[in-house]
Order: C-alpha cells, then sequence, then structure tokens
C-alpha cells in the first residue's frame, strides 16, 4: 500500500536568542490544512525550526510520504548537505569532536525520519510563500501571546 502524501511547511522563531520563541506548522493532505504551533520559555531559533518539523512529523497517524519545507538553513542544509549523518556516525560529534548542538532534538528528528519517508526542501523566508507566512505568524504569535 501507498504511503499517504503530506506537505508540511515548519518555522520557528524566537525573541532574543535565547529567549521566548514560538514554532508552527502546517500539515497538508488531500487538500486539507491542519495548523499547529507551540511555545517554549527559553530556547533559541534553531531550536524551534527543529521543533517545528519534529513535532509536525510526530502528529501523523501513520508513516507517510513527507515533503517538508522550511526557511530554516540550519535544518535543510544539516540534512540535505549530509552533515545530519556523519554526526549520527560519529556519536553526535561534529567535525571539530564536540557535541553536536541540539543533539536531543536531532535524536528525536531521526526517529521520525525511521518512520517517514522526508524530503527535506527550502523554502525562503518572508517572500510571499502563503504557508511559509501563516508558520511564520503562528510562531510569532505563540511567543508574543506568553510574553506580552
Amino acid at each position: 500500500m501507498d504511503k499517504k502524501k503530506v506537505t508540511i511547511y515548519t518555522d520557528g522563531a524566537c525573541s532574543g536568542n535565547p529567549g521566548p520563541g514560538g514554532w508552527g506548522a502546517v500539515l497538508i493532505y488531500n487538500g486539507v490544512e491542519k495548523q499547529i504551533s507551540g511555545f517554549e520559555a527559553e530556547t533559541t531559533n534553531n531550536r524551534m525550526e527543529l521543533t517545528a518539523a519534529i513535532i509536525a512529523l510526530e502528529t501523523l497517524k501513520y508513516p507517510c510520504s513527507v515533503e517538508l519545507w522550511s526557511d530554516s538553513t540550519y535544518l535543510v542544509n544539516s540534512i540535505e548537505k549530509g552533515w545530519f549523518y556523519s554526526w549520527q556516525r560519529n556519536n553526535w560529534r561534529n567535525s571539530q569532536k564536540k557535541e553536536v548542538p541540539n543533539k536531543d532534538l536531532w535524536i528525536r528528528l531521526r526517529a521520525q525520519m525511521d518512520i517517514h519517508d522526508v524530503s527535506f526542501n527550502w523554502v525562503e523566508g518572508h517572500k510571499g510563500n502563503k504557508y511559509n507566512e501563516i508558520c511564520d505568524k503562528l510562531a510569532v504569535s505563540e511567543y508574543k501571546k506568553h510574553t506580552e
């Protein structure tokens, strides 16, 4: 049986880095859109970018074929340029032999990649992509509603 094809857009935002942060995602399946978002009191932008992707994937109820779009070069390049796989092979150590930042989240992402077939794609942020803009608004509104 073919896996369901899902498109996911994600974004993370942080007020200060570190500081309060939010993440947002839009999941699209068969023309139906679902928006999800969340907040962390003390975090970084990179953690929010990763969290958005992870929780969006964790939301899926069945193994899916996923086209994931993010404006985070940190997330997309880490996968597409193979750094992620090198870190994993090197026990989550980078080329300087230091522990990879956000190791806990990379491990969670790996678990989701074992369940779903995920392609990671970069979308230029704040350039009018409908779903990227929605995700940005979700992420920013999360940290604003908790800090204002």
